[in-house]
């Protein structure tokens, strides 16, 4: 089974067929996107079997919702658009710490997950459960981390506010700057079973899955509080 098969069953895609669902579910999947870049056209349209014009017919419908961006030489990258550019990026992230990253997010994402709970759309909600899934065989650090931005902007896409995944793009954008390698201990391969995550992602969706707005919203506070010691206090 071709991986694009395999995400359209996780997310319950009707239309396998289409350009612009064979490349949602090669973004969904997430896998081999590396720093979140799209391969090259002609890669891209050889692995999901659909001509170059169709694939850009359908990179340009997704860059009009927002779920993509272009830089001019560098490619095409999934997410929001960022800072204007890199330097705006390093700019800031000299100029904020770990702590003010995790009060960003503090202040952000569990607002962000409440929006989820009254807004997600059924397919969102298992494409979540997808991302939990994968983070769960996740074979290395850099894989499950992967999976865990994906899973947090799936949440921020459910609120269906462009602005609200705007904000979070951004934040994200900044948060990988300033605490990059932080969180992945060096001696070991992947995450262990027992992972805090996986209790707490599970938290989450649920919550949201329930239509449960306080629900979410404390669970993912009670999540970020952990990364947050995790973090600022490492063992």
């Amino acid at each position: 089974m071709r991986m694009t098969d395999q995400i359209n069953a996780e997310i319950g895609l009707e239309d396998p067929k289409a350009a612009l669902v064979q490349l949602r579910a090669f973004i969904a999947a997430g896998v081999g996107l590396e720093d979140g870049r799209l391969p090259p056209e002609r890669e891209l349209s050889d692995q999901l079997g659909i001509t170059r014009s169709e694939l850009r017919k359908a990179l340009a419908m997704l860059e009009a919702e927002g779920q993509i961006w272009r830089h001019v030489g560098k490619g095409t990258f999934v997410g929001g658009r960022p800072i204007d550019t890199v330097a705006d990026i390093a700019a800031m992230a000299r100029r904020t710490s770990p702590a003010e990253v995790m009060q960003a997010r503090l202040s952000l994402e569990p607002e962000i997950a409440r929006l989820a709970a009254l807004h997600a759309k059924p397919e969102q909600i298992a494409l979540m459960r997808a991302c939990m899934d994968h983070q769960r065989s996740a074979r290395t650090w850099r894989e499950y981390e992967a999976w865990d931005n994906r899973l947090h902007r799936t949440i921020a896409e459910a609120t269906q506010n462009a602005l609200l995944l705007g904000l979070l793009d951004t934040l994200n954008a900044v948060r990988r700057a300033v605490t990059w390698g932080r969180l992945r201990p060096a001696d070991r391969p992947m995450p262990s079973p027992d992972h805090h995550s996986f209790a707490e992602h599970e938290s989450i969706v649920i919550a949201i899955e329930n239509r449960d707005l306080a629900a979410a919203a404390a669970s993912m506070r009670r999540h970020l509080q952990t990364v947050q010691v995790k973090l600022l206090n490492p063992e």
